[in-house]
């Protein structure tokens, strides 16, 4: 078979390119090395982890706050078995959707895993043994990422686990210990906090979420300790995990120096995953992967091979499934000979804990880094009307803005819904709008989103109405 455009990799960067692609009036091509469409982020990532991040945040409300709402429950119970049942229905139903895309955009879908004979030739090899090869005039790989761990643990996928086994265990477990306290290791670190399971959680650096500003580091560790009990281990380093049949043992070395041994029925490395790069036969189109197993690409996301292109997480960047989606719609859009762009720096990133952490544009750090003159307007979530409504009053909104010019240069936030009030902000900052700007827009009342109107009064002229 001949096409025009080729997709290695289903998840939501291959299969959106993918379609848009078809869209476009290309002939195309996907193909997935696992049963079901989606990647990562459909199957084991993005869905079926908001899908227990729901589930427990109701169970954790009906046992700590549906009273002071006057609602009484006798004998809650959790039946852990149907809320995983839940999030695998909630899976299936994304994953056939994606089938149906595909099927609707005349998308030819190919099972196996394929790699590179040359540049415009793949190999498909499937689970049957059978090999079938295609050509195609351009190819793009999105074969996404994979769990990362550290080189002196062995994730034996029973009691040492990874994301993806800890969306589909067995049954609650009483305690366990979370490594990392990044996106992954606080989301469902949270989810099993929620629901009783005892959980410690060692971080290497003195913030959870390092890569975000760090006023949300420190507010969201404060949430997590007072409503969940989570416990943090700050500045610590793990040396070593050895598990049994029944629990594991972890010891880790604090910022005194001292050994830490910690104990508990499960150990989940989220120390951040690493590009899926191998057996794809990149070394027969003189594809090199850096030291971090990333392609590289040029602004037009093309390899050093003319007509092989790269997104998502196999390349530099945010590994996130909206950046990818972008880069597949940009590729794509090239091809066909328009001039796509993606603003990098506003692409924003979100954590799914409760209360919601969401960012889009520079951090503090960045800003001084710069020499940049800044000013800062902050909002609390418990001034707002509708947060006190809802009970939700922890977080706050912060806008930096230029001291200057008042255009806004960074947003965060730690809040209810944050992840949706997040776009307003991108919105405003792709059309470089001032804090002013916002702080002039009417919103209506009584929202969550008031409180970014209030942030960005309070930086454009100190002016917040309500604090």
């Amino acid at each position: 078979m001949q096409y025009d455009v080729s997709v290695i990799g289903a998840g939501p960067g291959g299969y959106v390119a993918a379609i848009r692609a078809a869209q476009l009036g290309f002939k195309t091509a996907i193909i997935e090395r696992y049963p079901t469409l989606g990647g990562t982020c459909l199957n084991v990532g993005c869905i079926p982890s908001k899908a227990l991040l729901d589930s427990s945040e109701h169970f954790f409300n009906a046992q700590k706050h549906f009273t002071a709402h006057g609602i009484e429950i006798k004998n809650l119970q959790l039946n852990f078995p149907q809320m995983i049942a839940r999030k695998q229905k909630v899976v299936d139903e994304n994953v056939s959707g994606i089938a149906f895309l595909m099927k609707k955009n005349k998308i030819d879908v190919y099972h196996g895993h394929g790699s590179f004979v040359d540049k415009n030739t793949i190999s498909i090899k499937k689970d049957d043994g059978e090999t079938v090869q295609i050509q195609s005039k351009n190819v793009i790989i999105a074969t996404g990422s994979k769990p990362a761990s550290l080189p002196f643990i062995e994730i034996d996928k029973k009691r040492i686990i990874t994301s993806t086994e800890a969306l589909s265990l067995d049954k609650l477990p009483k305690s366990m210990i979370v490594i990392g306290g990044g996106v992954i290791g606080l989301e469902l670190g949270s989810v099993y906090a929620r629901l009783g399971t005892k959980v410690s959680v060692v971080e290497y650096f003195d913030t959870l979420i390092p890569a975000m500003d760090h006023s949300l580091g420190k507010e969201i560790q404060k949430v997590l300790q007072k409503e969940l009990g989570m416990e943090f281990l700050m500045k610590t380093k793990v040396t070593a995990v050895k598990a049994t049949a029944k629990k594991v043992n972890v010891e880790a070395q604090n910022a005194e120096g001292k050994t830490v041994s910690l104990d508990a029925e499960y150990c989940l490395v989220a120390v951040g995953r690493k590009p899926y790069t191998e057996g794809l036969g990149l070394e027969n189109i003189g594809l090199t992967p850096n030291a971090k197993g990333q392609i590289p690409v040029n602004e037009h996301l093309e390899t050093t091979v003319s007509g092989i292109f790269a997104i998502g997480d196999v390349i530099e960047g945010a590994m996130l499934a909206h950046k990818a989606e972008e880069e597949g719609i940009l590729v794509t859009e090239y091809l066909a000979g328009q001039k796509p762009h993606i603003n990098y720096l506003l692409i924003p990133n979100v954590v799914y804990t409760w209360p919601e952490v969401a960012a889009v544009g520079y951090t503090e750090s960045q800003l001084k880094e710069q020499n940049r003159a800044y000013k800062i307007g902050n909002f609390p979530f418990k001034a707002s009307g509708r947060a006190r409504a809802s009970m939700d009053t922890a977080g706050f909104i912060k806008v930096l803005a230029d001291a200057q010019t008042d255009e806004i240069l960074g947003v965060h936030m730690i809040g209810p819904r944050v992840a949706d009030i997040i776009a307003e902000a991108v919105v405003a900052m792709e059309f470089r709008a001032s804090a002013e700007d916002i702080g002039r827009t009417c919103h209506a009342h009584p929202t969550y989103s008031e409180a970014f109107k209030e942030a960005c009064l309070a930086a454009s002229a100190n002016r917040a109405i309500h604090i």
